[in-house]
């Protein structure tokens, strides 16, 4: 799919999916005046910001945007799921709704809708209310006639229908009157009755219901997957058994990171935490298994200075993501940005581990995002000709590249990229594309390792798939 094809489906789904918020949220839960037109154009207004966001957030000029226009886009998510998830119940309640009108209409008249006189009284809230008819003009010879009590014709007839209108069972109109009973509707909105404010409908209640129980449920999603994004990554201690493993490889352990995203949300810090965690693991080799930065050596280099603090005995060692290659300058400054920082990128390459009197080989390959500009894997380059006596450790950055893998009896593939799906449910989607979300799996015979990365890309959020470092050992039984 090209750029184009890209921003044009992100659009559509953007502008559709803003569509059914109107639908629930507002269409639905107001009616036609000021307040309605005046959250129309805010929703207007966020669905502009989302699309802006994503592209306005790699330049410079746009890093403003980032937090709130994420920030709305992770709501705008969250808030679609729970209204998907409550038109279960939603419709339930309006088919019952339904059936109880239907069942109303069709029932005689019950006994206390009328008096002795067979006379219509106000509770008949199902019936049609009789329309009002036009009061005469009070003739000028009657309005200047007076009572006994010296009220004018105008005044005493007012006193009268006044009155009239106190008393239990008076008849007005044909129709007996009951106190309290005079603002009964047919839709069954009764003024500060269990269905809410005086003129709010059984259907308007539900509406508003689910519309307040799908933005409570957006908004705690969003706040708890902004708090677990921006927290400490987990330390994920992983065993993993390579039936070939010289025995003497047994126990080499590697600190695995994936999906940092430096960039305008993170800050210095986030890099420093990393270092400091990683460091902390006392690693034989640290892996960077792609997708560190999402922007330039200029915008961001900053970010990655603490880098240089990693330690491991055997070194550090980098892949390209596919995040590198949509940077304005492409991945090249950045591979030269970090030899700087004493992290060797394994550009369609492979190095040799001697542990303890023998040797693994350990090899990484460019991510798929490079082949459009003629930088792409090249697996040939990287595993053709060495020892298939040695075991193998590969650094690819998408978990699907273990296909091709396979075919050079790779032992082990470490992966990132999918975040472990960052936000439930799009660890659900994954699949369609990734043989292996997130953990350890298994593609035509290779064992592949898929981290949930330790930063988050767009939304500061993560929900059901918090960041982690993995703390890798490799052994032979």
């Amino acid at each position: 799919m090209t750029v184009v094809g890209f921003v044009s489906l992100v659009i559509c789904a953007i502008t559709l999916v803003h569509f059914y918020l109107w639908r629930r949220l507002i269409g639905s839960t107001t009616r036609p005046g000021r307040t309605r037109r005046v959250l129309t154009w805010a929703l207007v207004a966020l669905a502009v910001l989302a699309p802006v966001t994503l592209v306005a957030s790699r330049s410079e000029w746009g890093h403003f945007l980032a937090w709130p226009g994420f920030f709305w886009i992770a709501v705008m998510f969250y808030l679609f799921v729970f209204l998907v998830i409550l038109e279960i119940p939603r419709s339930v309640a309006l088919l019952v709704l339904r059936w109880t009108e239907r069942r109303a209409e069709g029932r005689p008249v019950p006994p206390d809708a009328t008096d002795a006189r067979g006379k219509r009284t106000a509770f008949m809230a199902a019936q049609p209310v009789p329309a009002a008819r036009s009061v005469p003009a009070v003739r000028p010879d009657v309005a200047d006639r007076s009572d006994a009590d010296g009220r004018s014709g105008f005044e005493a007839g007012s006193g009268r229908r006044a009155e009239a209108s106190s008393k239990p069972g008076t008849e007005i109109g044909g129709v007996i009157v009951v106190p309290g009973a005079g603002d009964a509707r047919r839709d069954g909105g009764f003024p500060g009755g269990p269905y809410g404010p005086a003129g709010m409908s059984r259907r308007l209640f539900i509406a508003r219901t689910a519309a307040v129980a799908a933005g409570a449920g957006a908004l705690g999603t969003v706040g708890f997957g902004v708090r677990t994004a921006l927290g400490d990554p987990v330390i994920e201690p992983v065993k993993v058994v390579l039936p070939r493993l010289d025995p003497r490889l047994s126990g080499l352990r590697f600190a695995v990171v994936s999906d940092i995203h430096l960039g305008p949300l993170t800050g210095t810090e986030h890099a420093r935490r990393l270092v400091r965690m990683i460091n902390s693991l006392e690693a034989d080799v640290v892996a960077v298994v792609g997708d560190l930065v999402d922007g330039t050596v200029a915008e961001l280099g900053s970010l990655a200075v603490p880098l240089k603090d990693l330690e491991s005995r055997y070194g550090a060692y980098f892949v390209t993501g596919n995040h590198e290659y949509y940077t304005a300058n492409g991945p090249q400054e950045w591979i030269e940005e970090l030899r700087g920082l004493g992290i060797r990128p394994l550009g369609n390459e492979r190095v040799e581990i001697a542990h303890r009197g023998a040797v693994l080989d350990l090899a990484g390959v460019n991510d798929l995002g490079g082949v459009v500009s003629g930088d792409g894997p090249d697996f040939e380059r990287a595993l053709g000709g060495r020892d298939r006596s040695r075991s193998t450790v590969l650094l690819a950055h998408q978990p699907v590249q273990a296909v091709q893998a396979a075919t050079y009896g790779v032992d082990l593939q470490l992966s990132g990229h999918t975040h472990g799906g960052q936000m439930v449910p799009f660890n659900l989607v994954i699949p369609m594309q990734q043989p292996v979300v997130s953990g350890l799996g298994e593609v035509d015979g290779t064992q592949v390792y898929v981290t949930r990365g330790a930063g988050f890309w767009g939304p500061p959020v993560r929900v059901g798939a918090p960041p982690e470092i993995t703390l890798l050992e490799v052994r032979n039984e």
